[in-house]
Parts: C-alpha cells; structure tokens; sequence
C-alpha cells in the first residue's frame, strides 16, 4: 500500500509539471493574437467550468470501478482540448476548447485525490496529502519554469521553433498523452475493493452528494472564497508580470521559486499543523495574515523583492490550507465514496475558479491594485464562514 501511495504522490508531481507548461505563455499567447486582456479570465474560467461540471461526475464513476482508466481517459481529452485551444485563434472557439480540456484534466485531478485518500490511514491522511499538493506545486513550478525556458531557449527555438507560442502546446499535449499511458500502469488495481462495493447508479450518485452536512456545506461554501482569492492572485500575477515588463523565463523563476518555498513547507511546516486538533482556526488565523500581506506587497515599491520575501509567507499558508480543507472535507467521506465526495469538493473549488478570473478580468481592467485588494477581502468573507462552521460543530458536539 505504501508503494502505491508514493506511486501517487509522483503522478501528482508530473501532473503539475505538464499541466502548467502552458501557463507563462498564455498571457503573451493571447496577446500575440490581439485578443482583449479581460478573455484571458474568460479563458480560465471557461476551463474552470469544465473542472466544476467534470469533477463530481469523474468522481461519482470512479466510485464504481476502473479508476486508471477514466483518469487516462480525461487526460488525453484535456490533450485534444490544449492542441485545439492553441491552433483554432478565434476566441470563442478557444473558449469552447478550454471548456473540454477543463472537463478532461478534472479526472485525474479528483481520482488521484481519492485514491490518495482511500490508501491512507486517518493519522497519516492529512500528512500524504501534504507531500502531494507539495509534489503538484514543486512540478507546477517546474512546469512554469520549463514553459518559459523552452520559449526563449535557442536550441529548443532551433530544433522545435519553441518561440512559436503554439508549438509549447503542443509540446505539452504530446508529453500529456504519454502521462496517460504511465497512469495506466501506476494507479493502483482496486478489483478487489470494488467486489464488496455498493455499485450505485450515477444519477443515484449525484444526488447522494447533495445530501451533505449544514457544517460542511457552509464549510465548502467557504472554501469558494478562499479559491476565488488564490486562483486571482495565481493567473493575474502571471498577467501583472507581463504588464510590468517582465519576461515568461522571469515568471517561470519566480514560480519555480515558490515552488520550492511550498515544497519545503509542505515537508517541515504541514504536518506540525496536520497534528492540531482545532484546524478550522488554523485556516481562518493563516487567512487573515494572507489577506494582510496581500493589501500590503501590491502596494510596495520594490515589487519582485517583496514577491521574494513578503510574499513567501502567502505561500507558505497556502501550502498549509490545501492538506487541511481536503482532510476536513474527506472525514464527511462514507467508505467507498472518496471519489464522490473529492468530486463535490472539486465542484466548489471550480465555482471560485469559474467566478473569479471573470470577476477578476474586468477588475483589473479597472485596475490591477483593485483585482488583488478583492482577493485580499474575498479571503476575510471565507474566514467569517469558518466562524458559521465552528459554532455549528460546537452546537452538535454539545447535543
């Protein structure tokens, strides 16, 4: 079991860095093709819808049986989905493609939470989880980093015309069809498990994740906002780098930089708060720091240093709070049902995701100060939440 365990934790690292190749381009991408700065939001959340609407029918299925092959399945739709994005340059044609390769990339991203979850043992849940998300955000960072590089890199430009923002595409796509192959052979053959499980209709699936806790359902409500605020702060750095003159190798340091910054993290500083009994206020303190640092970095002069000190503290509570909301949520989880119930949560992340780089586009159109100052706030909305959410736990504990 353990094997399988850090089989996991390394799908989830070549996830991150396959997934994210395309990320320091796509700003400059779009605007090479004369699209308007906003359809950047629009693309995003065009793909965040395709996560919200795959994430609990992905998971509902994979409850029922052949986890490897649904998830290699989604992986070479959000292939077909990234080739088509890059080649089609009409953007409403591209946001219809983002949709697809948000649909099929959501499979493994919730299968692979599931599995990780259903191998592991309640004392070490919160800590396997930890070295995961730490594992995705490493290879994120990677990916962002080898994105860029190969972009400007003049023997990668020479050899594969990598300067042609298109061809990183598909680059990604290629080496994305290949993890799918790899995911065939390393997720775990659950046969046996599957023979003692109740097989329920998909429709009878979905409703039964309707039916969830007022405490969780506040809590997954909270989580929206806590999403909403990073996934801004994620893509419009991305485009504030741009804007300010900064090139995709720059971005893709930096990132690479938080990467490691997360790693470290998720190794020495996680599991410490993975042993505290009250982890609600452990997430709603953390945010309230997050929200002060963001307010204060976005309106610094020396910008990339604090980007590289400052900020660093944000990232080392974001690394925290993902191991602990997927801990909270997966103790709601019925046995046999950690594909349903990470499907549900991933429906919810993917409702900030939709909801933000919409909101987001237009607000920084305004101005960028104004864009990061709403996910400072959006941050302080999901703490007063978690305050719902702990006096309803101390209401039940005391019934």
């Amino acid at each position: 079991m353990k094997k399988h365990i850090y089989y996991i934790i390394l799908l989830f690292f070549l996830q991150g860095v396959i997934h994210n190749m395309g990320h320091p381009v796509t700003p400059a991408f779009v605007r090479s093709l004369l699209i308007e700065d906003y359809m950047f939001g629009v693309f995003f959340a065009a793909m965040s819808l395709g996560l919200m609407i795959g994430g609990p029918i992905w998971g509902i299925q994979s409850d029922r049986g052949r986890r490897a092959l649904l998830a290699a399945s989604g992986l070479i739709i959000y292939s077909m989905g990234q080739i088509l994005f890059a080649y089609a340059h009409v953007s409403y044609l591209m946001v219809i493609f983002r949709f697809i390769a948000g649909f099929g990339a959501v499979s493994s991203i919730t299968i692979f939470t599931a599995e990780l979850i259903r191998l592991s043992d309640i004392k070490n849940r919160a800590k396997h989880l930890a070295f995961a998300a730490a594992a995705s955000t490493l290879g994120a960072s990677i990916g962002y980093y080898l994105g860029g590089f190969l972009n400007q890199n003049g023997l990668f430009i020479s050899l594969f015309k990598t300067n042609v923002y298109e061809h990183i595409f598909l680059i990604q796509a290629i080496l994305n069809a290949s993890f799918a192959i790899l995911v065939l052979f390393l997720i775990h053959n659950e046969k046996a498990s599957l023979e003692s499980a109740p097989k329920t209709h998909f429709i009878q699936g979905l409703k039964s994740i309707t039916k969830i806790d007022t405490s969780l359902l506040i809590f997954m409500i909270s989580l929206v906002f806590m999403t909403l605020g990073a996934i801004n702060l994620s893509k419009y750095i991305d485009v504030y780098f741009d804007e300010l003159g900064y090139s995709p190798s720059d971005l893709g340091t930096y990132v690479f930089a938080t990467g490691i910054v997360s790693l470290l993290s998720s190794i020495f500083i996680v599991p410490l708060f993975a042993k505290m009994k009250k982890q609600l206020l452990v997430i709603g303190i953390t945010h309230i720091i997050a929200s002060v640092i963001v307010f204060y970095v976005f309106r610094g002069i020396n910008f990339l240093l604090l980007m590289y000190t400052v900020y660093m503290v944000y990232v080392i509570i974001k690394a925290i709070y993902t191991p602990l909301e997927q801990n909270y949520i997966s103790r709601y989880a019925k046995e046999n049902q950690y594909g349903s119930i990470m499907g549900l949560r991933q429906f919810f992340v993917s409702l900030g995701m939709v909801v933000g780089p919409l909101l987001g586009g237009f607000i920084y159109n305004i101005k960028p100060l104004f864009l990061f100052d709403f996910s400072a706030a959006s941050f302080l909305v999901g703490v007063f939440l978690l305050i719902f959410v702990y006096l309803l736990e101390k209401k039940q504990m005391k019934a």
